[in-house]
């Protein structure tokens, strides 16, 4: 098993280096980076050769909305443990860097959630990119299965806390309608990534946000005002705009398929990314979890509470990436961006993440035809999984 430290090439028919295929070609990495990308016939006898067969190479993928997995979650139990169990989990299904997202809650739940983030990342943990915050300043008639009881309004005292969190990298979901003029400008001057979510907000309101900094929108469709003819809402400012970003999640169950095609064409300019909003089951033999004395189970593929509301989704990120090309029809390279590089590039880390070539982390996920994962390295680190499980030790 490779080390972070050692020199080594991998070797592979089929690769994809963020931009396009590749056939019969090896990657050399040295001290967990990539140094080159080679013809097979070019590799150097002095590297360790690690050879697959069969299968795609592409870039570890990154996951920005990511609630729980193995068994977890970021909001039941938020501490570094917990963060540790769901990378491990995603890693599975070919996640190598992600955002912990934890869901609206209290104030001591998600400063918590926090520190366990911090801490891993102390720890040296390279795939815990930064934290996600879901809520609670959210528009109450779309929290969705967001507990009522804490959604409200961001007031002058949030703004401060999270303004204090900016060495940390950390997106925030809330409902602009319901945030004072300047609070907007107030985070994304802070460096915060300032994202739309369950939100009433008309398409002027979302207008307004955009010129104080909104960057993005949070699992675009799904708990936001609709387009509809006279009110094109928060989903027709989010296709309007240009310049800013939208999350799917392409689990088959969220969104209808010909959505995501129209999505896609109207952020045509690399501003789409896929997002799991996974849950506790993913990577886990649970078909069940609670989440604030609330009981979510896994019905027909959908993770629903008894209301028969949707809670979270029950896909890895390389089931959204097998669904938005089989089912959706999006070209698997288009697929796969939507997957690594669209997704790093948002929060800015796409000098690190998201392409194999010279000077870029050695984080890759090695997958077959089936779309089931069978390896996956983080900073050259090397770990082997068999059809989306972990292969036992050593």
């Amino acid at each position: 098993m490779a080390r972070p430290g050692d020199n080594f090439a991998i070797q592979v028919q089929t690769l994809f280096d963020g931009e396009s295929f590749m056939q019969n070609c090896g990657v050399l990495i040295e001290d967990g980076r990539i140094i080159d990308v080679l013809p097979s016939a070019e590799l150097p006898e002095n590297f360790d050769i690690q050879l697959m067969t069969e299968g795609i190479l592409a870039p570890g993928f990154v996951d920005l909305q990511v609630n729980g997995g193995g068994g977890v979650m970021l909001n039941e139990v938020p501490t570094q443990t917990t963060v540790n169990t769901m990378a491990a989990a995603h890693r599975t299904r070919g996640t190598t860097a992600m955002t912990p997202t934890v869901i609206s809650d209290t104030r001591e739940v998600q400063q918590a959630a926090i520190e366990a983030v911090v801490k891993a990342r102390a720890a040296g943990h390279p795939g815990i990119l930064g934290v996600h915050i879901e809520g609670p300043f959210f528009d109450r008639d779309k929290r969705g299965a967001h507990r009522a009881g804490f959604i409200r309004r961001p007031m002058a005292e949030d703004i401060e806390w999270l303004c204090s969190l900016n060495g940390l990298p950390v997106i925030i979901t809330l409902a602009p309608e319901h945030a004072l003029p300047g609070q907007i400008r107030q985070l994304t001057q802070a460096g915060l990534h300032v994202c739309a979510g369950h939100t009433n907000a008309s398409y002027e309101q979302i207008n307004t946000a955009i010129t104080e900094g909104l960057q993005g929108f949070t699992h675009l469709f799904n708990a936001m005002s609709p387009l509809s003819s006279r009110a094109p809402g928060t989903v027709g400012a989010a296709l309007d705009n240009e310049d800013t970003w939208v999350g799917v999640i392409a689990d088959g169950h969220h969104i209808h398929p010909a959505s995501i095609r129209i999505a896609h064409r109207a952020k045509a300019a690399d501003k789409l990314f896929l997002v799991t909003d996974a849950m506790a089951t993913v990577g886990s033999d649970d078909t069940a979890f609670e989440i604030h004395g609330t009981r979510i189970e896994a019905q027909e593929g959908r993770l629903v509470n008894a209301q028969g509301v949707l809670a979270g989704s029950a896909i890895g990120m390389i089931d959204a990436v097998r669904i938005a090309n089989t089912e959706v029809g999006l070209p698997l390279a288009e697929c796969l961006r939507m997957a690594s590089l669209i997704p790093a590039t948002f929060l800015s880390l796409d000098n690190e993440l998201g392409r194999i070539a010279s000077g870029y982390r050695a984080d890759l996920v090695h997958f077959d035809n089936d779309f089931n994962v069978h390896n996956t390295w983080v900073c050259g680190a090397h770990r082997a999984h068999r059809h989306n499980q972990e292969s036992p030790p050593g």
